[in-house]
């Protein structure tokens, strides 16, 4: 098969990923694994997370997502089933949010030249996405080639997100560091409690201005989970980097949505479910010093008898404020 071949048909599987997000926003009630009452804790489970952000009041916010082995989401657990640990320390939860609440995601598109002609198809697929756009929804577009263009920046009207979209072009190089930069500084002004960035990229990068290092240093100062659209690690070959979009979506304990043969709707369906039924833990850390100091934050999950294996994604830690 030639690169060619190979390319668009990487490309067209990340054009139907995108497309069957939008048949999902409206029924997300379906679900695998959900508990519907408060049962019995069993053993807890303490699986590794991934880090960090900088905390500029008292208030620690711990975004979390549950998944079984297979990894499907999983909604439905209380507060109870929670306990949270800073620097080894327990905390009280103050506060605990599991509710289809508004969401505010920043889409990161390619449009590098490895897209080429199928750049239509993700144009299509955008369009499908914001027909069913919550009202009380936030948006924002960066889309990405040589350099990242903020099309379209922080706002309610998904419109303008869709008509950015269609007057795109593909050229130029693959600038991804700097778009992903860019995001993660745009998300920081909504006042959403619950933020993600969706990068839909085969993963290529040789054309940014800042550094991996840069990169993770805006990634972990954010509260945002980024979610990855693209190439498995294993799928190697031209400008697939599977393991770069795996690397940087556990690092903010989101995760890479792989396409490799799996069924579209289904891919769909865990980055869907995640979004909006994302759990959101609160607590004041008892040291509470602003010394700038790295705090570690480990989460123990005591699963609902009767449910298998569930395993919590979250951040390692935090940066406390500086005096």
């Amino acid at each position: 098969m030639s690169d060619h071949e190979l390319r668009y048909g990487a490309v067209t599987r990340i054009a139907q990923c995108l497309a069957a997000v939008t048949l999902l926003l409206a029924s997300l009630a379906a679900q695998d694994v959900s508990p519907h009452r408060k049962p019995a804790p069993s053993k807890p489970v303490d699986t590794q997370p991934s880090p960090t952000m900088r905390i500029t009041t008292d208030l620690v916010q711990v975004p979390i997502t549950v998944t079984d082995k297979l990894g499907r989401p999983v909604t439905g657990l209380e507060k109870d089933n929670f306990r949270v640990f800073d620097n080894r320390v327990e905390q009280t939860i103050t506060r605990f949010t599991m509710d289809d609440e508004p969401v505010a995601v920043g889409f990161v598109f390619d449009v590098s030249g490895s897209i080429g002609k199928m750049l239509h198809e993700y144009q299509i697929a955008a369009h499908e996405f914001f027909k069913v756009a919550d009202p009380e929804d936030e948006f924002f577009l960066v889309t990405f080639e040589s350099r990242p263009t903020l099309a379209v920046p922080l706002t309610k009207h998904a419109n303008d997100i869709e008509y950015q979209i269609m007057m795109t072009k593909s050229k130029g190089m693959t600038a991804l560091f700097d778009a992903v930069y860019m995001a993660a500084n745009e998300i920081r002004k909504s006042k959403v409690a619950k933020k993600a960035l969706i990068l839909i990229s085969d993963g290529g990068e040789n054309h940014s201005r800042y550094s991996l290092g840069e990169l993770k240093n805006a990634l972990v100062e954010t509260d945002a989970l980024l979610y990855t659209i693209g190439p498995s690690p294993d799928m190697a070959g031209g400008d697939n980097n599977g393991g770069l979009l795996k690397y940087l979506a556990e690092m903010t304990g989101g995760r890479l949505i792989a396409i490799n043969g799996q069924d579209m709707s289904d891919l769909a369906q865990k980055i869907v479910i995640d979004l909006r039924n994302r759990y959101v833990l609160y607590y004041s850390p008892t040291d509470n010093a602003r010394d700038g100091r790295y705090h570690q934050i480990q989460i123990l999950l005591y699963p609902p008898r009767g449910l298998p294996k569930l395993i919590p994604h979250w951040r390692t830690g935090y940066y406390a404020a500086s005096p």
